[in-house]
């Protein structure tokens, strides 16, 4: 039988026993989706995917890590392994959903409807997630030292926190994007070669999963080590697995591989007039051909006695 074993002395890494079929199960999971978008990226040449495709082999290097501290919770490599790697998943996945909404905002040419420069969109909230993937990078590394232990909790706490923020703002961002590209007068315009009301909303239901995750793991640090979230496992797949498995899920449906952000405001309007003048006519056609055949058809009997 498995017992947990301390690290040093009386310093515990682990709470329980971290249950293998669990792990193997996530791990399986993430292996799949992974491999699947790192073809998707292939396919759709989607390089700012790459981010999220390191946050998918992240996560199968965490839950491996998992299945590995088992039978060796006394051991500080895998446990590291688990800790960091699950840890830091989620702020990969951040950095290409931030570039994803400034690549779907010029593919439509939609630029003045952003409340933030596009310019600076993708460079505010990417440079931003970067600090966050520092700061609960070395505090997860403290994590790992027992005297060290809880400035490392705090500083991934802090972490977090910067995280759900910044998360927050971006999702304020995306859903004032939508309202004002929804109420302008010539919304028909935008809607041009891609499917944007879908792609923004699984974007928005993707936000909201990582932050519900972030919620969560700000929370489990804020309790402690001896906290109930720390403690208990089903927490953590409940609300850390099951949402990234599900963001992966998402944008395999919906792959964002299809926003090139190439197209420029004018490219749209040019696109825009030429679509419009090409009813026109068409229309203009329709007429001419209509007032001809009544010609043809009333001519006959007008030169009749």
């Amino acid at each position: 039988m498995v017992n947990l074993e301390p690290y040093g002395g009386n310093y515990y890494l682990w709470q329980y026993i971290p249950s293998i079929p669990a792990a193997a199960i996530f791990c399986v999971l993430f292996s799949g989706m992974t491999a699947f978008h790192c073809w998707k990226a292939w396919q759709t040449r989607a390089r700012f995917c790459i981010p999220f495709i390191i946050g998918g082999i992240f996560e199968i290097v965490g839950y491996i890590g998992r299945i590995l501290a088992h039978d060796q919770t006394g051991q500080l490599g895998p446990y590291i392994m688990q800790s960091i790697c699950i840890l830091l998943a989620p702020v990969l996945f951040a950095a290409s959903v931030y570039m994803v909404l400034g690549r779907l905002i010029r593919s439509i040419g939609a630029d003045e409807h952003s409340i933030i420069p596009v310019r600076w969109l993708t460079r505010t909230f990417v440079s931003s997630d970067i600090i966050c993937f520092l700061v609960q990078g070395s505090g997860s590394g403290l994590m790992a030292m027992g005297s060290s232990a809880s400035m490392g909790k705090s500083i991934v706490l802090a972490g977090l926190a910067i995280q759900v923020l910044m998360f927050g703002l971006f999702i304020v961002v995306s859903f004032e994007f939508e309202r004002r590209l929804n109420r302008t007068a010539s919304v028909g315009r935008f809607d041009i070669s891609v499917q944007w009301k879908i792609h923004l909303r699984v974007l928005n239901v993707v936000c909201a999963l990582i932050l519900v995750r972030s919620v969560f793991r700000v929370i489990e640090y804020a309790l402690g080590n001896d906290g109930y979230l720390l403690s208990h496992e089903w927490s953590m797949y409940i609300f850390d697995s099951v949402p990234m498995t599900a963001v992966m899920a998402l944008w395999a449906k919906w792959h964002p591989g299809i926003f090139r952000g190439s197209k420029s405001r004018v490219d749209h309007d040019q696109e825009w007039e030429m679509r419009s003048d090409g009813l026109e006519s068409a229309n203009e056609r329709s007429v001419w051909g209509q007032t001809k055949d009544v010609k043809q058809n009333t001519g006959p009997h007008l030169n009749s006695p």
